[in-house]
């Protein structure tokens, strides 16, 4: 059988990249020593599987040197010990699969006679945090008191994502690669990211995150949106990056989320409480870890308690984390569509391909779904579409 050659320096490039275990790649490919060595050469179909395996595009593996991969967003991510130098192939697919979609959407909008968002850009980085806040919460036609109105971090965090898609702005949110299982995304390497325009802005939040924890990633974004500024979010013990324009974004998310004189009258209630955080949290529906922030923040605990509360909080994390693998389930696939693509970009979409305006080889490819799955799709959204002009 025909073999093909390949430089070993992109084999070892491509499994370095992956993130995958040795004692995998070596289970699946047992000539992949041989191959590093060039002491044997793989067949056209092993190299093919091994680049799928590795999530390499199949051309690179005919390059001569491994090629020069560099994210195309802005990298603001907190760096620590543990944080990963190399962007995975999972964050790099899922940012041009967001590009693409966000290209589309423009072009779908500015045919449909969309006027461009005039708050997309509109703010100075050095402006006043609490004015912002203000006028992030009225363009969302929110009041102060409305994440304290909803019982759960649930119907706060679905209540704020549909304020958001209201105000124009796309939300996509998925803890795998399109629909893709066996590729999960890492809220260690990223919590989220932000694709400004001025007629389609977009705002991902990575879902294997906890629920609190995605309101300050939507929160974040969100101010990144107002300021103009593309940009890669994660937060290693909550400290934002060294860049004066992430301690911005850090602090009017934290004041759209938890007003500072809101959170001065709660702490006169709970400051002697050991729960005093969790309890902050329940009102504002944030982690605990966001409201041991704010009150860092606003002087009212030393680093030190902040710190001795963030290790403890991480370990219960964990736990939590750990007990919800056990218990999750498959859930309703369509229901989880409408949550991933958000409810702009599907209906977007669905109605360009009914209407002939698209075909569905690129309805299929913005969506992930096709055939029966896409058509069973398409007429939920139609029906909750019509939903909602009753």
């Amino acid at each position: 059988m025909a073999t093909v050659e390949v430089n070993p320096d992109i084999l070892r490039w491509a499994i370095d990249r992956s993130g995958l275990p040795l004692e995998k790649l070596y289970k699946k490919f047992p000539k992949l020593d041989d191959w590093i060595a060039e002491e044997k050469k793989p067949t056209f179909r092993q190299l093919e599987n091994f680049a799928r395996t590795t999530m390499t595009p199949f051309g690179v593996m005919f390059l001569e040197e491994p090629p020069e991969e560099e994210l195309p967003v802005p990298d603001y991510r907190t760096k620590s010990d543990a944080a990963v130098n190399r962007p995975s192939p999972n964050l790099i697919d899922t940012i041009r699969l967001m590009q693409l979609r966000q290209a589309w959407m423009r072009e779908w909008l500015l045919e449909e006679g969309a006027e461009c968002l005039d708050f997309v850009g509109s703010v100075d980085r050095r402006g006043n945090i609490k004015t912002l806040a203000q006028r992030i919460r009225k363009t969302l036609d929110l009041d102060a008191d409305w994440a304290e109105q909803l019982p759960t971090w649930e119907d706060a965090l679905t209540k704020l994502r549909r304020s958001i898609e209201r105000a124009g702005i796309l939300v996509f949110s998925n803890s795998v690669v399109g629909l893709n299982n066996d590729r999960p995304l890492d809220p260690d390497e990223f919590r989220g990211f932000v694709l400004c325009d001025e007629y389609a802005p977009l705002i991902f939040v990575n879902d294997a995150d906890s629920k609190s924890a995605r309101m300050f990633t939507l929160a974040h974004e969100l101010v990144h949106v107002w300021t103009g500024q593309d940009g890669l979010f994660n937060l290693v013990q909550m400290m934002p990056a060294k860049a004066g324009d992430e301690k911005f974004c850090n602090r009017v998310a934290a004041e759209f989320l938890v007003p500072e004189y809101k959170l001065l009258e709660s702490w006169q209630q709970v400051k002697n409480d050991k729960n005093r955080f969790r309890l902050i949290a329940r009102r504002f529906k944030v982690s605990p870890v966001v409201a041991a922030r704010r009150a860092l923040d606003l002087k009212l605990i030393t680093k030190l308690e902040f710190f001795r509360f963030y290790e403890a909080d991480q370990a219960d994390y964990v736990k939590r984390k750990q007990e919800q693998k056990k218990k999750k389930s498959g859930g309703n696939f369509y229901a989880t569509q409408n949550v991933r693509l958000g409810r702009p970009f599907s209906a977007a979409v669905v109605r360009a391909a009914r209407e002939s305006r698209i075909l569905y080889r690129d309805a299929y490819r913005l969506t992930g779904m096709k055939g029966q799955t896409f058509d069973t799709y398409a007429d939920q959204v139609l029906q909750r579409m019509r939903n909602e002009r009753e």
